[in-house]
């Protein structure tokens, strides 16, 4: 098929071949300076660059500065990097200094219960509280020692400092203890240094109240509450608290024992004491009547 006449030349394919050509010159030309190792050629080429490259000095800023941004925006990265690396360290230091915290303050616990000062005549059973029944009706503690752990129920728990309450239910390897606030917790106390005689009913606050008091008006603030073992709920002589008058008026006792943070307590044998069945333990067993006291009654 013949091309029309009329049509008109294409010239931009032409000068887009020559510009094509002159530049694959130039660089073959430049790529042959640059590779031939003669003194004059190695002269003429730093010539030059002595002439051109300061020229083209305008071009390289941008370039340079792109770079520099660049480069910058690289720092940044690692610098957020670094960032979200330090706060994962801090919270992993935040966990391990909470985890000090706890260790040192279950430490200093085990140091008071191990200062506690019995009677030589009780022994005990430490155990560590499981958890606590969390109701406001009830205040109790589950502990690990159980039957096997020779543990009855009625035997008195303290923490480092006072009582905390009685073991109310023994499981296979847990018990339970009824705390001194439950509502249906009373000990009976002796009010040191008066001597007065009282009980400490809980009331499912952290102080519980001192009921049938003696004499109130020799009750002062910050005597000291100590069980007095009547009834043989409680060993006597065991530590309770201080006398305090609360908001309501009503003489209280603020308890010794931190029976809110309770991590572990001492489960205090008791010893039953001997049951006497008659006036012939009293008295001692009667002896045998002798051969010559019996002739002299016959005669």
């Amino acid at each position: 098929m013949a091309l029309r006449s009329d049509s008109p030349p294409n010239y931009l394919r032409g000068v887009r071949r020559v510009l094509i050509g002159t530049f694959a010159v130039l660089l073959i030309g430049l790529f042959l300076l640059w590779r031939i190792d003669n003194a004059r050629v190695e002269q003429f080429r730093i010539d030059l660059v002595d002439r051109f490259v300061p020229g083209f000095e305008w071009t390289t800023k941008p370039v340079a500065h792109v770079a520099r941004m660049i480069a910058d925006l690289r720092a940044y990265g690692r610098i957020y990097e670094q960032n979200t690396e330090l706060r994962r360290e801090l919270q992993r230091m935040q966990g391990w200094r909470e985890a000090a915290l706890q260790l040192e303050q279950k430490n200093a616990k085990l140091l008071a219960l191990n200062r506690v000062r019995l009677n030589p005549r009780l022994t005990f059973v430490t155990a560590e509280v499981l958890a606590d029944s969390g109701s406001p009706f009830r205040n109790s503690a589950m502990v690990n020692v159980g039957r096997i752990d020779g543990v009855e129920d009625g035997w008195a728990a303290m923490d480092g400092l006072g009582l905390v309450g009685r073991v109310a239910g023994v499981g296979e390897r847990s018990s339970r203890i009824i705390l001194v606030t439950d509502a249906s917790s009373r000990v009976p106390v002796t009010i040191r240094p008066s001597g007065q005689r009282a009980m400490v009913s809980g009331d499912n606050t952290p102080s519980p109240t001192l009921e049938f008091l003696d004499q109130g008006d020799e009750l002062r603030p910050g005597d000291r509450v100590v069980s007095s073992g009547d009834g043989g709920l409680y060993p006597p002589d065991i530590l309770i608290g201080q006398v305090f008058t609360g908001k309501d008026g009503r003489a209280r006792v603020r308890l010794a024992a931190d029976t809110r943070r309770l991590e572990f307590v001492r489960v205090v044998r008791s010893v039953p004491p001997a049951v006497v069945e008659g006036p012939g333990g009293l008295i001692g067993p009667l002896r045998p009547a002798t051969p010559a006291a019996v002739g002299s009654v016959s005669e």
